[in-house]
């Protein structure tokens, strides 16, 4: 009997929405020919990241098997899925394949990071397939909020296994390619043994909508506008960006795009030949010189990116254009959960200035790229797969979602990052756990999460910093200790000046010491930092981060 196996290992993705980074494996326990199913990144936030750019999943288990790896496969191109590809393929060297919409993307990202891009290997959709050792990988269209997103179909000795990416059931996309639900039953008539599957919109009880259904309400809403009109959606959401460029020339208004991200999308998306359509647009300039109620600008920062054109607009001019009193601005998304705080703020500045804001409570000009949960029980019906392994998703999600197939009499298991589940048999297995950490990209330079490097940044950014300088000579005290404050209030509760405070107490305890004590810097530091955060507690209620500097003179 073949002691030979298919494992599934997430790195990133599962426990979480983002950073989507799978790994596969088949062959003897330990010595697996390895491939992997998108690198993705997930964003920093203010309270548990500050400063950070973009956190991808610690990829170190993955670099020191490197020479097993035959390949990476990316199943679209939003950013948690081929965010990191730059950033981490000089540790993986491996092929990358993709369509080529995502490949264009994907090139980009490696060219910017001095690689070839040509290491990114544009494929055409199934029935193609790569073989990549002993797997036979093909990308399967399936509708989501970006062009040529696909499932990865992987044919193993092991059976058939469908990863689905990020997928909706969406027979009228408007962008891409519609739900084929006779294609997907051609997927699975000979036998699906594992289902990896989005899990993302478990809990909505109700069936997904089309795209197609928001474009009339959008057209009513352009059209009643009185001022100029604004709409804000994900760049990455063609469909919807045209969707909302259509509905604006419908209404008689010239059409200007705004961000980066948005014109490098439609751009793609033209070049890949994904659109062929778009509405002619014109630029900032031009939008000058159009009356307000003739003109729609399509803009970036549906999810409050400070630097992005929406909170631009908000604050005030953005390359040379304003909003003012009368005019509406549209969120034509879904604020994804982490990212109120910033979309309020730039609700509530643009409400400063006189213009209405519509979100999409009324679930009216959004719909969400990701199956909801009677569209996950459709998928699992066509494809009738063995087992159900879910994946993208909070814990919550991924739970939910194996108790819906343990439900329909398939085998399932929560896996999250780090769990190695063996795929090989009639039910899933976890066998083994690996550490699966983060690597944060801050600046110019990468570290792990657990280096330390945040934690004395929140620490900081909580407590407060304070240096002490302080000059001995044979083991006397020069002078008088000095403190320099950063992020600490001046004036403490006995009313002198907290500078003063902690250079007294410090000047009596250096005093105090013993010879033994200032003859030693590890010493004499530790007594410094206690003295400091005691009396910091004593005078503002804070025990700050403290640097010490100890100068000996000879």
């Amino acid at each position: 009997m073949s002691n030979e196996r298919l494992i599934y290992l997430p790195l990133g993705g599962a426990g979480e929405i983002g950073m989507n980074t799978y790994v596969y494996g088949w062959g003897a326990p330990g010595k697996e020919r390895l491939i992997l199913a998108d690198l993705g990144v997930t964003f920093p936030d203010m309270d548990s990241s500050p400063g950070v750019d973009l956190i991808m999943a610690d990829i170190a288990w993955l670099a020191e098997r490197a020479d097993r790896i035959e390949g990476i496969f990316i199943t679209h191109a939003h950013e948690d899925h081929v965010g990191a590809v730059g950033h981490l393929f000089d540790q993986l060297n491996a092929p990358i394949y993709a369509r080529a919409f995502t490949g264009h993307h994907a090139r980009r990202k490696v060219e910017e990071k001095g690689h070839d891009p040509e290491s990114v290997n544009i494929v055409p959709a199934w029935p193609e397939q790569i073989e990549a050792g002993p797997f036979k990988v093909g990308f399967a269209p399936i509708s989501h909020s970006i062009p040529e997103s696909s499932a990865l179909i992987i044919d193993t000795p092991a059976g058939r296994v469908v990863h689905t990416g990020d997928f909706k059931l969406d027979e009228t996309p408007l962008v891409g390619e519609a739900f084929d639900e006779g294609f997907w039953r051609g997927i699975g008539k000979d036998g699906v043994h594992a289902l990896v599957c989005d899990s993302t919109n478990v809990m909505q009880p109700v069936a997904g909508r089309s795209e197609a259904t928001v474009g009339p309400e959008i057209v009513k809403l352009v059209e009643s506008a009185p001022g100029m009109f604004v709409a804000t959606t994900f760049a990455s959401n063609v469909a919807r960006v045209k969707t909302l460029a259509d509905a604006g020339v419908e209404a008689g208004r010239s059409v200007c795009l705004l961000g980066r991200a948005m014109r490098r999308m439609i751009e793609a998306a033209v070049l890949t030949g994904v659109v062929t359509d778009f509405p002619k647009t014109i630029s900032p300039e031009e939008a000058e010189d159009i009356p307000r109620q003739n003109l729609m600008l399509l803009v970036t920062g549906s999810q409050g990116e400070r630097r992005a054109a929406s909170a631009g607009l908000s604050r005030g001019k953005y390359l040379g254009l304003e909003l003012a009193e009368g005019d509406t601005f549209l969120f034509s998304s879904k604020t994804i959960p982490g990212n109120e705080k910033g979309v309020i703020r730039i609700v509530n500045a643009l409400s400063e200035k006189g213009v209405d804001v519509v979100d999409d409570s009324s679930n009216l000009y959004h719909v969400s790229g990701h199956a909801n949960r009677p569209d996950l029980e459709r998928m699992h019906d066509i494809l009738k797969p063995r087992m159900v392994i879910p994946m993208h998703g909070e814990h919550r999600h991924l739970r939910e979602h194996a108790k819906l197939a343990k439900a329909k009499g398939m085998g399932s298991v929560v896996a999250v990052n780090g769990s190695m589940v063996d795929l090989t048999g009639d039910a899933p297995d976890i066998v083994e756990y690996i550490e699966a950490g983060r690597i944060y990209l801050d600046g110019k330079v990468k570290y792990g999460a657990l280096d330390g490097i945040v934690r004395d940044r929140l620490r900081m950014a909580m407590n407060g910093h304070v240096i002490v300088s302080v000059a001995l000579e044979d083991d006397e005290m020069v002078g008088e200790p000095w403190v320099d404050l950063m992020g600490l209030p001046e004036i403490g509760t006995s009313g002198a000046a907290l500078s003063d405070v902690l250079e007294e107490d410090l000047s009596q305890m250096i005093g105090r010491a013993s010879r033994n004590t200032r003859s030693d810097d590890d010493d004499l530091e530790d007594d410094i930092r206690k003295t400091v955060r005691r009396t910091s507690d004593d005078e503002i209620g804070k025990k700050p981060e403290v640097t010490v500097v100890i100068s000996r003179l000879s």
